[in-house]
């Protein structure tokens, strides 16, 4: 019996639930094949909030960043489509697209995302057009889980239903008079229940792409209680295989950011080693409040070269986690 449920009507929008926190988001990501550029985009509706989260991150080939965040105003949860940021379902479960038209934010130094009052007072406003077409190149990865034992991926105090893919990704990057074709692979992914990001105690996310045949998805996530869970897939030969064990080493940078990341990872089918180097890292954060209580999580977003073997891929390391006194509680794990 499968423990998710999956249908072609899970590529569109939910009924959201009663949970002031629900949230429906898409995301995806896109790396050109051979030039070192790319990046993500992502639209959350929280409807029974009012609003969206909209994030626009993208790597330049000359190592800025070009990057917006907003919180749009929805009144409905029909469509993911606010601030400039558009998501459409060209064939169910296989084609999807994505396009911004906007302002973004072009940061010298990805460094002064640290602190979000410097980079909106130092980075230049300037237009910009995305697009993003995605084909999945595997099978469909999740969905809603069919009993109430089932875990979640990341849990369900952060999501109820979640799918991925990977894909071949093509499109365009204009930001002010740069314009760049796209023309390589990415990932996708879709979710929906209630969600607040600092329910994240701390995870370490990898993603990336080796060609159309080969590519993974790996989370290590831990709970408040100290309880650890490794999973995720590898794609090989454009076949999935659930992840069984992994050991992950990181190597950090004095401002506690992951540089590089060695991973041993275990399937059913094969045992390999992975190795990863961030190239470009924007220092994110989540504030909100709780019962008069401050709560703030850090998220490292690293556009990261990954090597498997004799084979090389782009793709992206995210590590989210919950600050204590201002320090990241995973770390140096």
């Amino acid at each position: 019996m499968n423990a998710f449920r999956l249908t072609p009507q899970d590529e569109y929008t939910h009924r959201p639930s009663a949970e002031k926190n629900f949230n429906e988001s898409v995301y995806l990501n896109a790396f050109d094949e051979h030039g070192t550029y790319g990046g993500w985009m992502r639209l959350g509706n929280r409807v029974n909030e009012g609003r969206a989260e909209l994030s626009v991150c993208l790597y330049l080939p000359d190592g800025k960043v070009a990057c917006q965040f907003g919180r749009p105003a929805i009144t409905h949860n029909d469509a993911h489509d606010a601030g400039g940021l558009r998501y459409k379902v060209l064939t169910p479960l296989e084609q999807v697209q994505m396009n911004y038209d906007g302002e973004v934010m072009l940061l010298e130094d990805p460094e002064w995302m640290r602190e979000p009052k410097v980079a909106f007072a130092r980075a230049a406003r300037v237009p910009c057009a995305v697009e993003f077409r995605h084909e999945g190149v595997s099978p469909l990865h999740g969905g809603e889980p069919t009993d109430d034992s089932t875990p979640t991926m990341y849990g369900r105090n952060f999501s109820l239903g979640h799918f991925n893919q990977h894909t071949r990704a093509s499109g365009h990057i204009q930001v002010g008079e740069q314009r760049l074709t796209l023309a390589g692979f990415g990932w996708r992914d879709h979710s929906w229940g209630p969600r607040y990001w600092t329910n994240i105690y701390f995870y370490r996310l990898f993603i990336a792409n080796f060609g159309a045949d080969r590519g993974f998805m790996i989370l290590k996530i831990t709970d408040r209680n100290g309880l650890t869970r490794r999973c995720g897939v590898l794609q090989y030969d454009g076949q999935y295989e659930e992840i069984t064990d992994l050991d992950l080493f990181t190597e950090w940078t004095p401002r506690k950011d992951p540089a590089r990341m060695m991973l041993g990872v275990r399937t059913a089918q094969r045992a390999v080693r992975i190795e990863g180097e961030v190239l470009c890292m924007l220092p994110l954060r989540n504030r909100r409040e709780e019962n008069g209580v401050s709560l703030q999580s850090r998220i490292a977003e690293g556009f990261t070269r990954w090597t498997w073997g004799d084979r090389q891929g782009l793709g992206m390391t995210e590590y989210i986690e919950v600050l204590e006194n201002g320090e990241p509680v995973g770390y140096p794990l």
